[in-house]
């Protein structure tokens, strides 16, 4: 079973930012190299489910022209609007997913710190959601902690495992560390073209 909404509740009953993300070097650094995955310098349409508190959607609006960003729980999502408020391009919602999947498609779609969380069923349909949602040549960002947590249903690397087996995805960069795994995607075109690589993007190769 999915870990429950109260799980998510309480946590911010205890803190307005009960994973530290504004203030740990970790939190920080993991940013950083999760914005220097994305293949394309700038991105038209962006979605960023589970947000939290705002740090990573702060960094993420410098890259894109229009940015979604939702988190579950009323009092994560004002923090995280309260922290874009200066950028008139990025809006955040209170949803639930995969319940409350956005209309439209994206050319960039994060989903940081987030699979886990689902079971099996859910896992599978926030993933069919997520490719029929990314438009073909678009970027998917995935990033996991890798260590055992009572709540976490699967760790990264066993995420790892499910999302290279989903159709329409290839796989365009695999950052390993022994606390997270942080992997990029390209969905594959209906014509079954594969994703431009940012060399090639540049006229590289």
């Amino acid at each position: 079973m999915s870990t429950p909404a109260s799980y998510f509740e309480t946590m911010y009953q205890h803190s307005p930012d009960p994973w530290h993300l504004a203030d740990r070097w970790y939190e920080h650094r993991k940013y950083d190299l999760t914005l220097a995955t994305l293949p394309q310098p700038r991105y038209r349409r962006a979605f960023e489910p589970a947000c939290s508190v705002g740090e990573l959607t702060s960094r993420l609006a410098e890259r894109c022209d229009m940015l979604l960003a939702c988190d579950r729980v009323a009092s994560a999502a004002a923090t995280a609007a309260d922290r874009t408020a200066g950028h008139s391009h990025v809006r955040v919602e209170q949803r639930t997913l995969p319940d409350e999947w956005p209309q439209g498609t994206f050319d960039l779609i994060v989903l940081s710190e987030l699979l886990y969380y689902f079971d099996a069923a859910a896992l599978d349909l926030v993933m069919r959601r997520t490719v029929a949602a990314l438009e073909p040549g678009g970027t998917l960002v995935t990033v996991h902690w890798n260590h055992p947590v009572d709540e976490h249903l699967a760790t990264g690397a066993e995420l790892a495992q499910v999302l290279a087996e989903v159709p329409g995805l290839m796989l365009t960069a695999d950052h390993r560390e022994s606390d997270f795994i942080l992997q990029t995607f390209g969905r594959v075109g209906s014509d079954g073209r594969r994703p431009v690589s940012a060399a090639e993007r540049e006229g590289l190769v």
